[in-house]
């Protein structure tokens, strides 16, 4: 398989499982045998996930990623053995970094829920190619990160102003807005990746879709009462 077919969610849902380590090999960067060149995709991801661990509170030095050639098997043989001495010497996910189960848990989960989010945000620099070893350190900050995960908006439909016109429900990429013609639109939090399409095709005579941050959004309005009634104009 490709290493740039290895999402940042796969490597967070390693470490969300107990995972202590995860390893990463790839094909050596600008030798890929096709066109896709995903080794510097998988560097790329490595090299915002690591930042991301740090954010959280763990060793990035848990996550590493190694290219060579198929044909190197000694070096690969190598390259493994001492990742897995560095992880021994590091011990147990968590507690080397001194986090409880529950607040490792909890932090591994906000991130795996942010994770469509960020791809939005970062997908420039995650197509990056980076040619210069010493660029690696500089593609993601950790004031970045900082404001990937203090700065994120959630998105709710005014139950006062949605119109039904189900241009939003037919735009969610991911089929987070349940409703239908005439029964006012809500939008599944949990299911919502913050990508903003609502908010940016509502039709600005509504403007029913509210960006939200820093306060709970509001509870969805019961289903007993999402029909729309509408006005008749006089007569």
């Amino acid at each position: 398989m490709c290493s740039g077919r290895i999402d940042l969610e796969f490597v967070l849902r390693a470490f969300a499982r107990g995972m202590d380590g995860v390893f990463i090999g790839g094909c050596r960067l600008g030798e890929c045998n096709y066109i896709t060149h995903g080794n510097y995709d998988a560097l790329n991801m490595v090299l915002l996930c690591r930042k991301i661990m740090e954010h959280i509170g763990l060793d990035p030095e848990r996550l590493s990623v190694q290219f060579m050639s198929s044909g190197e098997g000694m070096l690969f043989s190598e390259v493994v053995d001492d990742f897995s001495k560095k992880i021994h010497a590091l011990g147990p996910l968590g507690k080397a970094e001194t986090l409880d189960e529950a607040e490792l848990k909890s932090k591994l989960e906000e991130a795996r829920k942010l994770v469509p989010y960020i791809k939005i945000e970062k997908r420039e620099k995650l197509a990056s190619r980076l040619e210069n070893q010493e660029d690696y350190d500089g593609l993601f900050t950790t004031a970045e990160i900082e404001a990937l995960f203090g700065e994120v908006f959630s998105y709710h439909i005014d139950p006062e102003k949605c119109q039904a016109c189900m241009i939003c429900r037919r735009r969610c990429p991911v089929e987070a807005i349940s409703g239908g013609k005439n029964r006012i639109h809500v939008i599944d939090q949990d299911i919502c990746i913050k990508c903003g399409t609502c908010f940016e095709v509502c039709p600005p005579r509504f403007g029913a879709v509210n960006r939200i941050a820093g306060v709970p959004v509001p509870p969805p309005i019961p289903e007993e009462e999402r029909m729309l009634v509408r006005k008749r104009k006089a007569e």
